[in-house]
């Protein structure tokens, strides 16, 4: 065994890390972590009672159960963002209508706090999209050229015309994906 090798000695706390980062950095982790902690404030704080000495203060209000229906929605969603990232816009979109809902419906939205957590969490949901894994390694083959190899190669380059140290900048050249169906969409 070469002292290169590092996969057969690793602890398994490191490679479960590993493993939780790579499935972290597929989905929104984040929104749908903020989408379940903004769930559980207007779901809990209704049914809360605040020990002030020998007296008892009960939260509970006429829409306890509605506070409880968003917040049990609202959790659903965080993890719906998680397990099923594909749908992440409509669960972003449907988290920040409950947050909006909950203001009047759960104290205020769980006194602002379930509020601003669940609408951080749907409006990171929106915004979240998959990273390409095909930017992130680098093409192979005749495709490889890059825009400086293909100025380099242009007849009108000249280095010597140019006085910035910087090279100048060609066209962007695109892979060309053909499509059996000629460019047009598949349901038309």
């Amino acid at each position: 065994m070469s002292p290169e090798s590092t996969g057969q000695n690793e602890h398994y706390l490191t490679v479960y890390r590993r493993g939780f980062r790579a499935w972290r950095g597929n989905r929104p982790f984040w929104a749908g972590l903020f989408t379940i902690l903004g769930g559980l404030p207007i779901a809990y704080f209704p049914y809360a009672n605040m020990h002030l000495g020998n007296m008892t203060i009960a939260m509970s209000t006429t829409a306890g159960a509605g506070s409880l229906i968003i917040g049990v929605l609202l959790v659903t969603l965080g993890l719906t963002m998680w397990f099923h990232h594909i749908v992440r816009v409509f669960a972003g979109v449907a988290a920040i209508l409950l947050a909006l809902i909950s203001i009047p419906v759960a104290n205020i939205g769980g006194f602002v706090v379930g509020f601003l957590f669940a609408l951080i969490g749907g409006a990171l949901s929106i915004s979240w999209a998959p990273g390409d894994p095909e930017a992130a390694q680098a093409p192979d083959g005749p495709e490889a050229r890059t825009v400086r190899d293909d100025v380099r190669a242009a007849p009108e380059y000249d280095r010597a015309s140019h006085d910035t140290a910087e090279e100048p900048r060609g066209p962007m050249l695109f892979k060309a994906v053909a499509e059996a169906d000629g460019g047009r969409h598949r349901a038309g």
